[in-house]
């Protein structure tokens, strides 16, 4: 910048420069007015003395105005903060006066000054000054807003809002939209729990009840949108609060909770529409990932399925806390693009890799060990889609069990410290290939456990919500075309955990890790599937069966009306988090079990269609998926 711009006034600044000189001049003129008791003669005598210091005074007054920044402001959000610096520059500029007038006219020695009116001159002069070159500040922004006042579009009518939560946040969001062009929006109400904050008013918009008035106000203003505007809500308040707006038919939209608000800004664009994810999403799981993945630090980590959901949040979270090179493995090129590039933006240090390949190639898993030697190992790459691998089971053992087998094949012959296997609650009792492929995914686990110096662990979970592949973009998808939301049977259940509840269960079990346990999450409540649709299509301000038709289809081949996490043989443990168990492994023959894994390959090789019966006879808790599961 150069210098003479780093001085230059704006337009605006100089005419507010102009205007100062002319009401410090006037103050004095009002002043004198009222010390006179408005005796012309009086004021003459007065006004002939001014005349003498008018011009240095108003100089000096102007620098001390300019020293002080007031004509720096940016006008159109001048302030509380803006007008205090206004205080010590008319303090200063009436105390330059005050010494003038005593050089210039020497008040205690001219018999034509009263020493008792000259001090109250001062002292009118110092209030008249500050109220008018406040005032000017002020008024600049106060006819701006007038001039400029928000229209909604032409013919487009405004949707009534209510706000909840009548903080600052709530505040910001309704100045906003009270101010902003091409809103479209009107704020009618303002809910909040606070007892002695109902009946008053934020930003004109009445606070009109509690949060359990929520659907009354809704229907009784005709209310169209409401927006939770508290940041700093517990997960627990945050979840009845929301579902209590659910129970409208009005839309949601939400401001992130506090600690996920990038740059602490509030705003309408920070809000997000609220998802089913915020409805059943439970407090976060406690996990102090310093400690956690302090054993990482400096040391290659290799993620395979690494475009994928659970797989790119672990990169995430481990490219944070400085290893020494992360290593991403997928045969999906798009999502291990979109990860790298991700990483590459937010961890610009991190030395990154990423390479595609099939762990199903053991010579191409060989070479990747061979290359980057893995200290840990995250095997996230699996076939999880139930209905599709009914139709393809050969498939599933392929690259499941054998992709399993080949990674830790790897990780074994190439000594890394660990490997960690992501499994599933469907491993448990299975009636679908997945599921067996799974199960005996943690077998390979258990196998590898007994004959390596590599920790084997796997850790078991349920769905995920927001996951690839998940219902929930199915019912969102279905929603957005009108419908009907397809749903397999009406009594249906499953447990849900957020994508980052499963990876901090992921990093937990890495550091508990000692050989061979599969660690098991307590999800929580399950969720009936029914009631999710229906919240859903609620939260779009749609009705259920009457806007969106609901249909149930039936359960498919291989699925089952609940999910277990853990089969009644196997036990619990407690480990050191309340929320996470580890399943004690049950005793696995290892000559039976490699003999078992040469038949499989030998059927898989062959697309043998009876396939499934082999995996049957191999683990004992599956039941053929075509016959739905009793409940």
């Amino acid at each position: 910048m150069k210098l003479r711009d780093k001085y230059r006034l704006s337009r605006t600044s100089l005419l507010v420069l102009l205007a100062d000189i002319v009401l410090l001049n006037v103050a004095i003129l009002m002043a004198f007015v009222f010390t006179s008791k408005f005796n012309f003669v009086n004021f003459a005598r007065l006004f002939h003395l001014w005349l003498r210091i008018c011009v240095p005074y108003t100089v000096f007054a102007v620098i001390v105005f300019y020293l002080f920044r007031l004509y720096r402001m940016i006008w159109t959000l001048v302030g509380l903060r803006e007008l205090l610096r206004v205080v010590p520059a008319v303090l200063i500029a009436i105390l330059g006066g005050v010494v003038l007038d005593w050089l210039i006219n020497d008040p205690a020695n001219n018999p034509a000054i009263e020493m008792s009116g000259w001090f109250s001159s001062w002292f009118l002069i110092l209030v008249f000054t500050f109220l008018l070159t406040a005032g000017i500040r002020c008024s600049y922004r106060i006819l701006r807003t007038f001039l400029h006042r928000p229209n909604h579009e032409h013919g487009k009518e405004q949707r009534r809002v209510m706000v909840i939560g009548a903080g600052k946040a709530g505040q910001a969001i309704i100045k906003e939209i009270q101010t902003t062009q091409g809103m479209n929006r009107k704020v009618v109400a303002v809910i909040d729990d606070n007892a002695t904050k109902l009946g008053k008013y934020l930003e004109g918009v009445p606070v009109v009840g509690d949060c359990s008035t929520i659907v009354e106000n809704a229907v009784r203003l005709d209310v169209q949108e409401i927006i939770f505007a508290i940041p700093s809500a517990q997960p627990s308040q945050r979840r009845r609060i929301l579902e209590i707006c659910n129970l409208t038919k009005c839309t949601l939209k939400a401001l992130p909770g506090i600690y996920q608000m990038i740059d602490g800004e509030v705003g309408y664009k920070s809000l997000k529409d609220v998802s089913v994810e915020d409805l059943l999403a439970r407090d976060p799981i406690k996990v102090d990932n310093d400690t956690v993945l302090e054993k990482m630090r400096g040391k290659t980590v290799l993620v395979t399925g690494g475009g994928g959901s659970i797989g790119s949040e672990l990169c995430r979270q481990i490219a944070a806390h400085s290893p020494g090179e992360l290593v991403i493995f997928d045969i999906f090129e798009n999502g291990a693009y979109e990860i790298q590039q991700e990483l590459r933006r937010r961890c610009p240090d991190l030395k990154l890799s990423v390479q595609i390949g099939s762990v199903r190639d053991e010579a191409r898993m060989d070479q990747l060990f061979r290359t980057f030697r893995p200290a840990f190992v995250f095997h996230a790459a699996a076939h999880k889609h139930v209905p599709l691998m009914e139709d393809s089971p050969f498939e599933a053992i392929k690259n499941n069990v054998f992709g399993t087998l080949n990674t830790a094949k790897m990780a074994d012959k190439y000594h890394a410290e660990q490997f960690l296997l992501i499994s599933t609650d469907k491993a448990v009792n299975p009636t679908n290939i997945m599921g067996a492929s799974k199960r005996l995914c943690e077998n390979v686990v258990r196998y590898m456990s007994m004959r390596s110096e590599t920790k084997f662990v796997a850790v078991r979970f349920g769905n995920v919500l927001g996951s690839n592949g998940s219902v929930v973009p199915l019912f969102r998808r279905q929603i957005e075309e009108g419908g009907p939301v397809t749903v397999t049977d009406k009594n249906i259940i499953r447990y849900f955990m957020t994508i980052p509840e499963a990876v901090s269960l992921i990093l937990q079990a890495h550091a508990f890790a000692k050989n061979g346990e599969i660690y098991v999450l307590d999800m929580g409540e399950p969720v009936k599937i029914d009631d999710m649709a229906r919240k859903m299509i609620r939260l779009s301000g749609l009705e259920p069966d009457v806007d969106i038709k609901i249909v149930y289809t039936g359960l498919r081949p291989g699925e089952k009306r609940y999910e277990e996490l853990l089969m009644a043989e196997e036990g619990l443990q407690k480990t050191e988090n309340d929320l996470i168990f580890i399943g004690k492994p049950l005793e696995l023959d290892a000559e039976k079990f490699e003999q078992d894994l040469a038949r499989l390959r030998e059927a898989a090789e062959k697309n043998d269609p009876g396939i499934t019966a082999l995996v049957a006879e191999i683990v004992p808790t599956y039941t053929d998926g075509k016959q739905p599961a009793a409940t």
